[in-house]
């Protein structure tokens, strides 16, 4: 096949003289003769002939000139991106196991690092949340609620009911709650905290009964400190709305109170909790994943359950009930509310004895060489790609005059001046240069420590992370998990890990160049920020699109606010209406945030479906069978509907906000070989049942010609029914497959708050 050659400019001379001469009123108002007898157009013909023959010659510029353009215009290759996850440990020692930052944990080959000290202790935790089952607290609600009861649980909770009219003696309102558990394996779907009674995610303390029976003198610590106790935290796995993504560069996140209860009553004889403190929160109020440090106090002997008054057990401020084999390994619970007010939503993981680990290996002190007194030196690390992370730079020192000096890290030397002790580093070919300050002659160049790794092989799947690997900061453990004198260490990861990126590839580093330069470091138009959202180096989007103006919360426009909608390449969830993660949307906020203008308000959100079926009937060609042609049909639809390129009207997706029109749909399927023509095509929308249904109703469908959206709004196909000419086509919400959800969740236990 013939080679092809990318045409860089493709303007020709009439492009670019009438370019010219239309700057002619902007520059120059007074020449208005533009008539080619004028010796100025003359000479703007004259430079478009001559302008046209640079860009024939800029054309034919070869692969290596490229190359050297990108190394002229310092832009280095973007380097890998390591890999996180959280793992969940299990010990059996009543002192507790320490891990120590730097410990190094094995997937195969793939090496991942401890990046803090942890206790392990032998606990377990098991995540409760009330969910309310009434969405007011009004009388009359409460009644017909209770009224859809089976004899024998309703009985009960009116029970419960009577109870707390006699110990309170009024009773305004109750909120009827089910109690749904979150394990702490990660095998556990989402638990969402969002629609609780109280605002509260409760954690069960539950004891190891091989190791423990009483934890207030079985778990040994030095005397008169605090317990240090982490919880691991972990999202759901996608955002399924536009609310719940939070604006980016908020800062640190909203504060958690937590408290711990007493066994003992509190003075009014109702439930005592005591207030912890909160030594280290990385999961910065419940939004990312991180870890929660909690500091128990020295003395653990009031720790424990509350005792409830019959009939009271699980109403107002008692905790939850747990089943008999739970019941009996509990010690205490944990409770956590956000400062704000604002509400924890859908949660994949929460477990004690969490251990954070990075997909990178510290590197041991170099010694680079010597300097040449020149500028521009170059020095080769002896691993790569290089982590370059700003909170953790790479530690250099020089020589000078027998002194070991530090040098900073910069990410560009534009600004450097020659007092300036800067160096830059090329993360993904492992060198460090210097410019206008650099080593004389004979200095020596060490590194003392940096962080290497990184990559895609990083992104193991759940149960993976099982072997210690080669370097330990504390006592080395016999093999597999194992410390002197200890009974076996478990570690695991209950999630994949996630976020490993490769290095940035040569191709994509050519087509980047331009976008770079137009930006020259900043987000400001639309395709500013769109183009930057899908170069985030530590996702992999399939598309981006900007809102300008446009306030996720109030659904409205807002001067100084912009939006930017994001699809994963790829999500196995949600194939036909992808959703980003909870990651991805924390990775391109924090990419965003660093380009955006100090006066714009970003935000990062999930696209937003409305549901939609199609019902045709059409005419089949003699030869051909209705099935094939219906697999076709439904085929072409679904692309020609699809959020991701390369499938949509123009090959990029959908448009946002773009309407959809039946009629249209019928050229669709008139595109389907062996169709002769269409009968008639229906085009249905989803309609969500209205504010005060019961709980689990049906949404019904609506027949419409033409689909209005918002601009912030997508199709998505839910069901496609094809028949033949002769079939009336069904009614709404016939032979359509229903929305995706969680089914009602049976009730095993209710029991109310007041």
């Amino acid at each position: 096949m013939p080679l092809i050659t990318p045409i860089l400019d493709d303007r020709g001379f009439e492009d670019l003289f009438t370019e010219l001469r239309n700057r002619i009123p902007v520059y120059n108002p007074q020449w208005t003769d533009h008539q080619d007898s004028d010796p100025g157009i003359t000479l703007l013909q004259l430079f478009a002939y001559l302008g046209e023959g640079l860009q024939f010659r800029f054309n034919q510029i070869p692969e290596a000139t490229q190359l050297a353009f990108l190394k002229l215009l310092d832009l280095p290759l973007r380097g890998a991106r390591p890999a996180t996850a959280l793992l969940r440990a299990g010990s059996d020692v009543p002192q507790g196991v320490v891990v120590y930052a730097g410990d190094q944990l094995r997937s195969g080959k793939t090496v991942f690092t401890v990046t803090q000290d942890a206790t392990v202790w032998p606990l377990d935790s098991v995540a409760v949340a009330r969910r309310r089952l009434v969405a007011g607290d009004q009388p009359e609600q409460v009644l017909a609620f209770m009224a859809g009861l089976d004899p024998e649980l309703k009985t009960t909770v009116q029970g419960s009911i009577d109870a707390l009219k006699q110990a309170q003696g009024t009773l305004e309102a109750v909120a009827p709650y089910e109690i749904l558990t979150l394990g702490s394996d990660g095998q556990s779907p989402p638990l969402d905290f969002s629609d609780t009674v109280d605002g509260c995610v409760w954690v069960a303390v539950l004891k190891n009964p091989k190791a423990i029976t009483d934890p207030a003198t079985d778990l040994q610590r030095e005397k008169g400190k605090p317990l240090p106790l982490s919880l691991g935290f972990s999202p759901a796995a996608w955002f399924p709305d536009i609310d719940q993504a939070g604006q980016c560069g908020e800062g640190a996140g909203p504060s958690l109170w937590w408290q711990a209860s007493l066994a003992a009553p509190a003075r009014d004889g109702g439930p005592d909790y005591q207030p912890l403190r909160v030594s280290g929160d990385t999961s910065q109020g419940f939004t990312r994943q991180g870890v929660v440090r909690l500091e128990l106090p020295s003395d653990l002997a009031p720790l424990g359950v509350p005792v409830a008054p019959p009939g009271l057990a699980g109403t107002g401020d008692y905790p939850p009930e747990l089943d008999d084999e739970q019941a009996d390994r509990l010690w205490f619970w944990l409770r956590a509310w956000r400062a704000d007010g604002s509400r924890i939503g859908p949660v994949q993981l929460l477990t004690l004895n969490p251990l954070a680990v990075v997909q990178s290996i510290t590197a041991s002190p170099e010694l680079l060489g010597s300097g040449s007194g020149q500028p521009d030196q170059v020095f080769q690390l002896a691993y790569a790609p290089v982590l370059a992370d700003a909170a953790d730079p790479v530690r250099l020192q020089v020589e000078e005059s027998g002194v070991w000096t530090d040098w900073a890290q910069a990410d560009t030397l534009d600004a450097s001046t020659p007092d300036d002790r800067h160096f830059t580093l090329d993360a993904e070919a492992g060198t460090v240069r210097f410019g206008e300050r650099f080593p004389q002659l004979g200095e020596r160049v060490r590194v003392n420590r940096y962080r290497w790794g990184g990559g895609a092989s990083g992104n193991v799947p759940a149960g993976a992370i099982d072997k210690w690997g080669d370097v330990l900061q504390g006592p080395v453990p016999a093999p597999p998990l194992k410390r002197p004198g200890q009974v076996a260490l478990t570690v695991l990861n209950p999630l994949p890990a996630q976020g490993g990126i490769d290095s940035e590839s040569l191709d994509a580093a050519l087509q980047r160049i331009p976008s770079e330069l137009r930006r020259n470091r900043r987000a400001v138009t639309r395709s500013d920020f769109a183009e930057l959202a899908l170069q985030t180096p530590t996702v992999s989007l399939g598309r981006a699109e900007c809102l300008p103006l446009f306030h996720p919360p109030s659904k409205s426009a807002k001067p100084g606010n912009v939006s930017v909608v994001v699809w994963p390449e790829r999500d196995p969830v949600h194939p036909e209406a992808p959703l980003p993660d909870a990651l991805e949307i924390g990775q391109v906020c924090a990419w965003l945030d660093q380009w955006r203008l100090v006066t714009t308000e970003l935000h990062v959100i999930p696209p937003t479906y409305q549901r939609i079926a199609v019902a045709v009937a059409v005419q089949v060609q003699e030869g051909y069978g209705l099935d094939a042609v219906r697999d076709w049909i439904g085929t072409l639809l679904r692309q020609y509907l699809a959020p991701l390129p390369p499938h949509g009207p123009e090959g990029r997706g959908w448009p946002l906000g773009r309407r959809v029109l039946a009629r249209e749909l019928e050229g669709v399927v008139m595109q389907v070989e062996g169709v002769s023509y269409v009968q008639s095509l229906r085009l249905d929308r989803e309609v969500p049942p209205p504010a005060g249904s019961p709980e689990g109703s049906a949404p019904s469908w609506s027949s419409i010609d033409v689909l209005t959206l918002p601009e912030w709004v997508l199709p998505h196909l839910a069901a496609v029914t094809v028949v033949d000419e002769a079939t009336a086509l069904p009614a709404p919400g016939q032979n359509i497959s229903p929305p995706p959800g969680t089914p009602p969740v049976p009730v095993p236990v209710l029991r109310d708050e007041c």
